[in-house]
């Protein structure tokens, strides 16, 4: 009872906070301001943002908005957001939805606002794809952040130490070999693995052809490509030794970012939006860091997969729909504002018409070993070599799965096998209700 009591009252507290900020909201809009409050996870999504919502005010003088942000962890955005949406109050405008959760939102009575009539009109010109993860039923709920193609970062001081030639390096076995020497000469790994969450696995198996759903949402997840992927990764680690378990288990742990900072490995691998992590944690190794693209199979393979994602979305909640999809279309589909996700966060922005032959994203990157990153995501695009995930509706859960079991699994406890984690894994999805 008492744990029942402390419930309700954490609900009242939360319908009160929530009513209190929807009414400072509606006395700043008589003032000629309105304020849009707005839910992010990621510190650097509110800079960006925050540079938006100037540029919007210097080009709309008569519709003033005032970005009242507010940065909370993933996991704990999304539980808040649930239960905003199961009480009908208390949701913000406009949120940010990381792509792992971001299927959990399009289940039943979808509660974000359609967003087509500010997209269809400029959907040729982006990655269209990019705008498929995050819709249902031919309605798009969410804009896209970046194309997020998968590549390989080399710390170059590693490669020449161990005399590897990074452009010699076609496919995963040359990868290998190339580990080997790094070990052997260096003493460091030449990669990492997440131990609690999913790279570099999932971007390899989209890569392969495989996924952890097919195209029509079936559990894929313990198909052969997988498991061969998966057993490959963990020979890597307890066989070959040429990669450990990432420091904290996971590439966006506050832990991680020293031991790539401290050179510690010779290659990560990643998609196009870490770069803002390596800007913005790891000083010590700017102008040391190659981009190149993916190894491919030795059977032949796209050079990347396009990995990641953050849907930005507007509530039925909010009292300013227009207002708040203009903003939002302003921010995300715009050529300037697709510049300025490269400029600011260094994303692979998502809008290739007008923005990625422009002279910002194609200039050498001093931290990037002084070379024109983008032209890798040019060529990757140019020859269709960005194939992305599946995402249906047991997309969420199945990333769960992956990160809360089969990694920890495999790679901590060594309680399964690749294959008996992957198996069991995908039977316990298949018996969820989607």
């Amino acid at each position: 009872m008492a744990k029942i009591r402390l419930m309700s009252v954490s609900i009242v507290l939360f319908l009160l906070v929530s009513f209190m900020a929807s009414a400072g909201g509606q006395r700043e809009a008589a003032d000629g301001v309105t304020t849009l409050n707005f839910w992010v996870f990621n510190a650097l999504h509110a800079e960006f943002f925050r540079d938006a919502e100037t540029r919007w005010n210097q080009a709309n003088p008569n519709r003033q908005i005032r970005l009242e942000i507010t940065e909370t962890p993933a996991q704990e955005l999304q539980n808040q957001l649930t239960l905003a949406f199961q009480s009908g109050v208390g949701a913000p405008d406009i949120v940010d939805i990381n792509i792992n959760h971001f299927s959990n939102f399009l289940r039943g009575n979808v509660q974000l606002l359609p967003l087509n009539d500010v997209v269809n009109p400029v959907r040729q010109e982006f990655v269209s794809s990019r705008f498929d993860i995050y819709s249902r039923d031919g309605q798009i709920y969410g804009l896209p952040t970046h194309v997020g193609a998968t590549v390989v970062y080399y710390n170059m001081d590693i490669m020449n130490a161990a005399g590897v030639d990074i452009d010699s390096i076609v496919t995963w076995s040359d990868f290998e070999a190339a580990g080997r020497q790094v070990r052997e000469r260096t003493g460091r790994a030449m990669t990492i693995v997440e131990t609690i969450d999913q790279r570099p696995f999932w971007p390899m198996i989209v890569q392969r052809g495989g996924d952890y759903l097919g195209p029509d949402g079936s559990v894929t997840l313990d198909s052969q490509i997988n498991i061969e992927v998966l057993e490959r990764l963990h020979r890597w680690v307890f066989e070959y030794g040429i990669a450990d378990g990432a420091a904290g288990g996971a590439t966006w742990v506050e832990e991680f970012f020293p031991s790539v900072n401290n050179g510690e490995m010779g290659a990560l691998i990643m998609p196009m939006w870490y770069m803002g992590r390596f800007t913005g944690f790891m000083p010590d190794i700017a102008g040391k860091v190659a981009v190149r693209p993916m190894p491919i199979w030795e059977g032949g393979s796209p050079r990347s997969a396009a990995m990641g994602g953050t849907g930005t979305s507007v509530t039925n909640q909010t009292r300013h729909p227009e207002l708040a999809k203009d903003f939002l279309a302003f921010a995300k589909l715009t050529v300037d504002s697709n510049i300025k996700l490269w400029e600011i966060l260094r994303f692979d922005p998502p809008r290739w018409n007008g923005v990625w032959d422009s002279q910002s994203l194609l200039r050498p990157d001093d931290y990037f070993y002084n070379e024109r990153v983008f032209q890798t995501l040019l060529t990757l695009a140019e020859n269709n070599e960005i194939p992305s995930p599946n995402m249906g509706a047991l997309a969420a859960d199945a990333q769960d799965a992956v990160r809360q079991s089969v990694m920890p699994w495999v790679f901590e406890l060594r309680s399964h096998s690749p294959a008996e984690a992957l198996r069991q894994a995908a039977q316990e999805l298949r018996q969820i209700r989607q």
